[in-house]
């Protein structure tokens, strides 16, 4: 009996100063651990991809792609901090108080630039679109690679502050060996849930209702105009398909958005989000975590010169002298 329970121990030689470990069938163990190395390989290959593609390849030097390439960065480090994720599965954390405050902070901060990233290609898209003729003026590569450093160190600052009683003093919060908590006050936990979620959803929303909004009656004014023209038919059932393609861009990018980050914020207002044990807080981080693993999906793999980087990468032609000024468009 007494083998049994040491088993069931975090640290089995702490006897009573130890973390049980979460008790559950090994086929939900091995489902749990399956599901979350998909999601790390995943994640980590497919933002590779896009890292390598933007840097190696000349031509994608351009503003938007500095903005996606922020976001494959800080979405890249998401994936490896899903390594820790998977080691705490079975609800025992190995590597002490520091390391578990490290991890708490770094994923804080990595998220959130991720989060500030995707509102800055919202309003990069909005300016494109909606102000196409003052696009090269407002947006230039100098003024984006401003506006990325600041989004990193604003991440930096703000999550150094939510989490600085954890920082001063790893571990003060944990019950047993084997727990990894961090605490953040009320009045902080707002700030964190209006910075990292609320303000940036609504600008995201704003912006891309007005983006949709102007595209349809951009297309609408092309139906109209072409309306006298032989080829009216041709060219109204273009205007339709970018109108279509349009409305589902953005909406996948809204839904999954919010449908990614939405049961994590939910969680958190109620104070759950510190117990790593528990089931639930534990699915709505990894679904949290998630959308890193979608992001370049939805913002880079719709794109023509992204499928063919990956045949060049994969084939190894990048590696052939010259291979940076291939064309791509």
């Amino acid at each position: 009996m007494k083998t049994l329970e040491e088993a069931e121990l975090c640290f089995p030689q702490l006897l009573n100063s130890s973390c049980k470990k979460a008790t559950r069938p090994h086929s939900v163990s091995m489902f749990i651990y399956i599901i979350l190395s998909s999601i790390f390989l995943l994640t980590v290959t497919l933002n590779l991809l896009v890292i390598i593609s933007i840097s190696h390849f000349r031509q994608l030097h351009t503003s938007t792609n500095l903005l996606l390439l922020s976001l494959a960065v800080s979405d890249f480090f998401v994936g490896f901090l899903m390594l820790f994720l998977m080691m705490l599965s079975d609800g025992c954390w190995l590597f002490g108080d520091f390391l578990c405050t490290l991890y708490n902070v770094l994923g804080y901060i990595i998220t959130s630039a991720s989060v500030g990233t995707m509102v800055l290609i919202s309003v990069d898209r909005y300016v494109a679109i909606c102000e196409p003729l003052q696009y090269p003026i407002k947006v230039t590569q100098k003024r984006v690679r401003v506006c990325v450093c600041l989004c990193w160190i604003c991440s930096v600052f703000i999550n150094s502050l939510l989490l600085k009683d954890n920082l001063e003093q790893p571990g003060r919060y944990n019950s047993c060996f084997g727990e990894c908590v961090v605490v953040i006050n009320y009045i902080a936990g707002l700030a964190d849930l209006f910075f990292s979620f609320i303000a940036p959803v609504t600008i995201i929303i704003v912006l891309y209702m007005r983006v949709f909004v102007v595209a349809v009656s951009q297309a609408r004014a092309m139906r109209s105009h072409v309306a006298a023209l032989p080829l009216k038919s041709s060219v109204t059932v273009t205007a339709k398909k970018s109108e279509m393609k349009a409305a589902r861009a953005l909406g996948v990018v809204i839904v999954v958005f919010l449908l990614c980050l939405c049961p994590y914020y939910c969680v958190a207002l109620t104070g759950q989000d510190t117990l790593l044990n528990d089931s639930t807080a534990a699915f709505v981080t990894c679904l949290f975590y998630f959308n890193s693993c979608l992001n370049p999906m939805i913002y880079a793999f719709f794109y023509r010169w992204f499928r063919k980087a990956i045949k060049l990468i994969v084939s190894l032609k990048i590696l052939q002298p010259g291979s940076c000024r291939t064309n791509m468009l």
